[in-house]
Formats: structure tokens, C-alpha cells, sequence
């Protein structure tokens, strides 16, 4: 196949995402999910403006997309173009269109109309007891997972962008003064996201003028990268327990803004400069240490196709937030595309922004050396030939979007965390508060990352299983959403085919890892691939039985066609 110009590549793709949101979600709206715009959401039912909060649908798809975003769908395509730039771009398009989206406003969906509970406490009432307790073993691994890699990650790039440490910190003044101006002082929302989104773009261009790096050699005996690690997770337990619209909401939404022009600019450098992707469309000579395309590809690029972090995220702290349920659409599946314009920028990126083939493999030398980096350096590169930025401040403006996505990613994850520790307490039937929750979080993240020395390498040691993970998370959602169809009598193939299609790929994935483990004698990951491998086919066999049982018994009463009352929204809302 001849280089195609990668302004191809973007015109199809987001088409393809637009289209997806205009036509496909419509249907799923009206045909499958039936949302119901005066059903009184739970942010209405409980607000207790801390966690429960009725918010505007742009502010909460801000926060929702951000927070889902991260660093994931940047560095899951920025790897898995070693196979070839065709396979990733076709995985994230129509992974986006049919599985992304229809997950995350599906996960949305669910937990609004069951009062606002997570995907852990609604496989209980769908699956049973025992699947519940085995679906929040996989969750709070997943969880963990995140936190520490994205610690890392974050940590790993203000070390090599100090131009990034000051937008980063910074943001967070910023985001405290937008949410001040919101909601206390009721300004208008254009005028304060204008003034959020310079004020942001000032500190860029003052971190760039002005970079910050730690001593070389250390201090209280951890590495710089240590260092902000221990910043990065008492921060994330700070932001976790502030009510939601003093930090979480404004810097999430600012974020969100921030994306989208940190997207136009990469689109638009694209658009002017139009580079020739270097990179093969398969990629015939891999590196000797990268692994089988299928099904590896599946659960290297989870974020940005389809991610079960996403599920955990819609009914852990979005749901809580539906001003309206008609908002899910939005929220759920715009989020979605935006993560997918993310990948799709990211595999441009990594395989156009080099100027020739050979070059591009020098920076693919093994399965493990592409990632973020490579997108910072392949995207400033576009940048600078498409827009005259330089270079230096180029990679400043990419490392600062990577890691302040990556950090909203951080507190959210650690909030969501302490849900499942509370949960799983109220099961063992002990009450944890929510500073004693938040402390069992920050004491595992810090255990693990910690765990292989004080630069924080320990962080890293779950990243093999994260995709995995990730992805029988996603499959186990989308059974849960089946069983409620089916239960309603809605159409569920639209759910049922892509739960399939995820759960085969990403339990083969798991399969091949565990020979790969235990022929690498890495016991510690093989336990752990062992545990969530039993856990998931464990929840996956309930499931499978809930949903024949599903099939046999009486539909539930329609209550999307005639609600009570109690289920309207006031007419003051």
C-alpha cells in the first residue's frame, strides 16, 4: 500500500466519529437506552452538592471527558503502531463508533436510572451477590493499576518537560478560580471558560520560558521522579474528598477546553502541513520482542476504542452529576469521540511526524520504547512544520496536555477507589469513612509504585495487565447493560455482539500472558493475571446465566413511557 498523506487519515477518521455521534447514538437514545428528559436523575434525588450535584452538560462532559481521557489513549496507539499505522486506525474508528461510545453512554444510563450506583453494586442486583464481590475484586485492581502508572507516567514527563511543571501546578489555581466564578460568584459560563482557558495558556508560556527541574542526584533519599510521585498522590487524595465543584468539575472542564484546542492545533498543523505517514500500514518487520498483532492490539490500545475505566468513571462520579438524562448522550458518547479524536491524533503523530521510514524505526527498536514520547516528539514536529511553533514550546504544549489529562485522570481514580473501598466495607459490614477510605487508597498506590525502588519503577510493574484488565472490565459492563435490555425487552445485539467480540479477544489476550509470565518466571504478575482471569470468567459465567434467566422471565413495566411523580423531574429544574 502506497504512503497515504495523513490528512487522509483524519478526514476519514473523524468523519467517521462525527457520524457515529449524529446518527448512531440517536438510535441508540431512541431505540435502545430510551432516555427520558424529565426523569429526575440522582444529582436532583440526592444532591448533597459534594458528590450528588446537578451540573451543566458542557461542565460535566468536561470533567467526564478528562477524566476518561488521561494518558491511555495516547500511549496505547503511540505502541501499537509498531504493528502498522492500518490496524490501530481501523481499531480506533470503528471501536470508537460501535463499542466506545454505546459502553459509555450505556454505563451512564444504567447507573441514572438505578440511583447513581456504580457498575460493582449494579452487577450485584443484575448478576448476584457473588458476582458482585468478584466484579469489585476487578475493579479495584484496575484502579490500582491506574493510579500507579499513571503516577508514573505524569511524574516520568515533568522530569523530561520541565517546561510542563508550571501549567501543571499552576492549573490547578486556575480550575479553584473557575469554579469560584461559576458557582459562587454565577458568572457567565463563555466569559469565564475565555478567561480559564488564557490564563492556562499563559502558564504554558510561562513554564516554557521559565522550566522547573528538581536536583539530578534527588532529596530525602527519591529520585525527581519519586519526588513528584509523592506530590502527585497527596494531591490526588486532597482533590478526591473536596465536593466536586471546587476543583474536579472547573479543572476537568478547562482541561476538556483545553483538549479540544490542543486537538485543533494538532489538526490543524496536519491540515496545513499534510506530512506523509513514514510509517508501514502493517508492519511485516516487527521488532523480535513484540508480540502477536491478534489479539494483542486489543488490549494495547483499550482508551480510545473501548475502555472499562470508562464504565467505572459514568456511574461512579457522572451519573451522580446528569443534570438530565437526554445529558447522557452527550456526555457518555461525545466523551467517547473526543478520546478517539485523541488516539486517532496520536497515531498521526507517531506516524507522520518523521521524515522517513528509517527514522521512524529507530524510535520502534522494541515493542517497549514507543509511548508518550514518541508522540510528544512526532506531534511537536507537525506542529512546528504546520504552524511555525517551535519546536521547544511545541513539545511543551503536548507534554502539558498529556499530563494534565493524566492528573484529572489521577484524583478521579483515586475517588472512584474510595467508593469501592466503602463498598466493599459496607459488604464486610464495616463502615469506612471517607478520609479513612481515601488513606487506604494513597498507602496501596504508594506501596505499589514504591515497591521495586525510589524511582517509583514499581508503578510500572502492573502496566502488562492494565489493557487486559481494562478490557474484561468493558466486556462485563456491556453484559450487565444486556441483562437490563433484556430484561426491558429492548434490542441488546447492538450491546451483546461488541461484549462478544471484547470478551474473546481480551480473554485470549490474558491466555497468552499468562504463557508469557510464566515463561519470563514473572511470579508476581502471573498470580495477579491468575486472579483476575479466575475473577472475570467467574463474573462472565453469572452473567451468562443471569442473561438466560433474563431471557425466560417476564419483561419489567416500561417505565420510560409513563413515569410516576416520584420519577419526573420538578418542573423547577
Amino acid at each position: 500500500m502506497d504512503a497515504p498523506n495523513s490528512l487522509v487519515l483524519a478526514i476519514i477518521g473523524v468523519t467517521m466519529m462525527l457520524a457515529g455521534y449524529f446518527l448512531y447514538s440517536q438510535f441508540l437514545a431512541k431505540k435502545v437506552y430510551k432516555v427520558n428528559a424529565e426523569f429526575k436523575t440522582p444529582s436532583h434525588e440526592f444532591n448533597d452538592g459534594v458528590d450528588f450535584l446537578p451540573t451543566n452538560r458542557y461542565i460535566l462532559w468536561g470533567h467526564h471527558f478528562t477524566s476518561v481521557a488521561g494518558a491511555a489513549p495516547i500511549v496505547g496507539p503511540a505502541v501499537a503502531v509498531i504493528w502498522g499505522w492500518l490496524p490501530a486506525f481501523i481499531w480506533v474508528t470503528l471501536g470508537t463508533v460501535f463499542m466506545a461510545g454505546m459502553h459509555d453512554f450505556g454505563a451512564l444510563w444504567a447507573s441514572t436510572r438505578n440511583k447513581g450506583r456504580s457498575m460493582g453494586a449494579l452487577s450485584g442486583t443484575y448478576i448476584g451477590n457473588r458476582g458482585r464481590n468478584l466484579f469489585l475484586v476487578v475493579i479495584l485492581l484496575l484502579l490500582l493499576m491506574v493510579l500507579a502508572a499513571f503516577a508514573v507516567v505524569i511524574s516520568g514527563l515533568l522530569v523530561a518537560q520541565p517546561g510542563a511543571v508550571i501549567p501543571t501546578w499552576g492549573a490547578l489555581i486556575v480550575a479553584v478560580l473557575v469554579g469560584q466564578a461559576i458557582y459562587r460568584l454565577k458568572w457567565n459560563l463563555i466569559v469565564v471558560t475565555a478567561v480559564g482557558v488564557i490564563l492556562l495558556y499563559a502558564l504554558i508560556l510561562l513554564g516554557n520560558a521559565y522550566p522547573v527541574s528538581l536536583p539530578a542526584e534527588g532529596m530525602f533519599g527519591l529520585t525527581p521522579e519519586g519526588i513528584w510521585i509523592v506530590l502527585l498522590f497527596l494531591y490526588s487524595g486532597i482533590a478526591s474528598m473536596l465536593p466536586v465543584w471546587v476543583l474536579l468539575q472547573p479543572r476537568d472542564f478547562i482541561n476538556g477546553i483545553q483538549l479540544f484546542i490542543g486537538l485543533g492545533i494538532i489538526y490543524g498543523a496536519v491540515l496545513i502541513a499534510t506530512p506523509t505517514v513514514v510509517a508501514p500500514a502493517v508492519n511485516n518487520n516487527v521488532p523480535d520482542d513484540t508480540p502477536a498483532l491478534v489479539p494483542l492490539l486489543f488490549v494495547t490500545i483499550a482508551c480510545g476504542a473501548i475502555s472499562g475505566f470508562h464504565g467505572i468513571v459514568s456511574s461512579g462520579t457522572s451519573s451522580k452529576q446528569l443534570d438530565r438524562e437526554t445529558d447522557a448522550r452527550f456526555v457518555g458518547y461525545f466523551g467517547a469521540v473526543g478520546e478517539g479524536l485523541l488516539a486517532l491524533g496520536a497515531i498521526i503523530a507517531t506516524t507522520a511526524g518523521f521524515q522517513t521510514a528509517t527514522q521512524w524505526r529507530e524510535y520502534y527498536e522494541s515493542f517497549s520504547s514507543g509511548g508518550v514520547p514518541v508522540f510528544v516528539e512526532g506531534g511537536a514536529s507537525i506542529i512546528n512544520a504546520g504552524l511555525a511553533i517551535p519546536a521547544g514550546l511545541s513539545a511543551t504544549i503536548l507534554a502539558t496536555m498529556v499530563v494534565l489529562f493524566a492528573a484529572t485522570t489521577l484524583d478521579t481514580a483515586t475517588r472512584l477507589m474510595r467508593f469501592v473501598v466503602q463498598e466493599i466495607g459496607e459488604i464486610a459490614g464495616v463502615k469506612i469513612s471517607t478520609g479513612i477510605a481515601t488513606l487506604i487508597v494513597v498507602v496501596l498506590a504508594f506501596a505499589l509504585t514504591f515497591s521495586q525502588g525510589a524511582d517509583g519503577a514499581g508503578g510500572m510493574a502492573l502496566w502488562p495487565l492494565f489493557g487486559t484488565t481494562n478490557q474484561l472490565l468493558a466486556g462485563l459492563t456491556l453484559t450487565i447493560l444486556t441483562i437490563m435490555l433484556i430484561r426491558r425487552g429492548r434490542p441488546f445485539l447492538p450491546v451483546l455482539l461488541p461484549a462478544v467480540f471484547v470478551l474473546f479477544m481480551t480473554i485470549y489476550a490474558a491466555f497468552v500472558q499468562l504463557v508469557n509470565l510464566y515463561n519470563a518466571g514473572d511470579w508476581l504478575l502471573l498470580v495477579i493475571d491468575i486472579i483476575i482471569v479466575i475473577a472475570a470468567a467467574w463474573v462472565l459465567v453469572e452473567a451468562v446465566i443471569a442473561m438466560l434467566a433474563a431471557r425466560k422471565a417476564p419483561k419489567e413495566p416500561e417505565d420510560d413511557v409513563a413515569l410516576t411523580e416520584d420519577q419526573k423531574l420538578p418542573r423547577s429544574a
